[in-house]
């Protein structure tokens, strides 16, 4: 038997164990930050059971959280900018405040600059919500409601606000009699009139709309203004994940008005949810490994010469 100095063995296990810990950082999945971050917002999968934003895995150019079904979860995004923004949200290709169908026109949850908001539920009233939470494919709102078609997608489309023009007159400089007089025959249009003249005309041509998504949200019929979802890499099967109507919850909000500063979204985000399994199966997480015994060719333990008995 071979007994090597204290300090040799030493020497040897800084080798092994840094072996080790690179084989281990090779075998181990890319650090998935959990969140989705665009240029005007950023937006996570919040499970509140576990009480974790979900980690997003990206592949082709999409995004994808893991959901665990029977547990609830909220939406929750965040302003990145300076400015007011309006978020409209979407949960399954369904608007997550009407439960209309969701399309770019219809209105969501406006921000307050560098604010966040969290979406815990379909919104019922001004003061309570139905929980989303993870669930059958079939026991999904969306599916029960007849519109299965894009179930397991969340959807967020970011509008900035329109920048109010600033009111101004020209400053009059003195006149002459002679001017006034002269003024009174040809009755000059003062350009500070025409303008203030025109405003009125600009906000009522305004106003309309802006009361028409007021009483919307009266009527509980704000939506979710959202671009196509992109579809799933495979077809819906019935082990896949959707969001059910939930437990009612206490969540008020108040109407506010927003004119947006362009008809489509200023940016769009999208994060597509399922079970482990099914995206092991898409290829968006790795197939797992069974921890596997490595043999010890050696398996006795160090022991020395003992003393003769006689």
């Amino acid at each position: 038997m071979n007994v090597a100095p204290r300090f040799i063995r030493q020497w040897l296990a800084g080798p092994l164990l840094a072996l080790g810990m690179a084989r281990g950082a090779a075998d181990a999945h890319t650090y998935a930050p959990p969140y989705v971050k665009g240029g005007l917002a950023q937006v996570d999968v919040f499970d509140r059971a576990d009480g974790m934003a979900l980690p997003v895995y990206g592949k082709n150019g999409r995004h994808y959280v893991v959901g665990a079904p029977g547990h609830e979860y909220a939406l929750r995004i965040r302003n990145t900018t300076g400015g007011r923004i309006l978020v409209v949200s979407s949960v399954d290709g369904v608007n997550v405040v009407s439960g209309d169908t969701a399309a770019p026109s219809q209105s969501g949850y406006v921000l307050s600059p560098w604010g966040s908001v969290e979406i815990a539920g379909w919104r019922k009233s001004l003061d309570r919500t139905a929980a989303f939470f993870f669930t059958e494919h079939d026991n999904s709102y969306a599916a029960r409601t007849g519109r299965p078609r894009n179930v397991g997608v969340i959807g967020v489309a970011i509008f900035q606000e329109k920048v109010k023009p600033i009111a101004w007159r020209p400053l009059e400089r003195p006149r002459i009699a002679a001017e006034h007089a002269e003024g009174a025959t040809r009755a000059p249009s003062s350009p500070g009139r025409a303008d203030a003249a025109a405003a009125p005309e600009a906000m009522r041509e305004a106003r309309p709309e802006e009361e028409a998504a007021s009483g919307a949200m009266r009527e509980e019929r704000a939506a979710d203004n959202m671009a196509a979802s992109p579809s799933r890499d495979t077809a819906k099967t019935t082990s896949s994940l959707g969001t059910g109507h939930g437990r009612s919850e206490h969540s008020r909000v108040s109407v506010v008005q927003f004119e947006r500063a362009t008809e489509s979204p200023a940016e769009t985000l999208s994060v597509q949810y399922d079970r482990r399994e099914n995206l092991v199966a898409l290829g968006v997480l790795p197939a797992p490994r069974l921890a596997r015994h490595s043999p010890d060719p050696f398996p006795g333990t160090l022991r020395f010469a003992p003393d003769p008995t006689r």
